[in-house]
């Protein structure tokens, strides 16, 4: 192995080691299938069986939320009887940015 291959290697394994202590925090991961803004009168209004329609349409990917940041999008898809999502899109690191501002 060349030496500069060794330092690069020898890089990366202090990086791995300085995350490793951030593995176990716990984020809250939310899929959002759409929203719509609704009166209160309208809220009170609901009943069993009411329909709320929503901005997105239907076969729009899904919005992929890690502690309210916006990360992916996907499809929803069934696994043993329960819901899941298969990713297809990953938001870019400058995509996220420019969401926060």
């Amino acid at each position: 192995m060349s030496e500069k291959l060794v330092m690069e290697e020898q890089k990366d394994v202090p990086q791995m080691k300085n995350l490793e202590f951030i593995m176990d925090i716990p984020l809250q991961l939310t899929v959002e299938l759409g929203r719509t803004k609704l009166l209160v009168k309208d809220v009170l209004q609901l009943n069993q069986g009411s329909v709320v329609e929503l901005t997105k349409l239907a076969g729009e990917p899904l919005d992929v939320f890690v502690n309210s940041k916006l990360v992916a999008r996907g499809e929803a898809v069934v696994v043993n009887d329960k819901f899941g999502i298969r990713l297809l899109d990953i938001v870019s690191p400058n995509e996220r940015v420019d969401k926060v501002l």
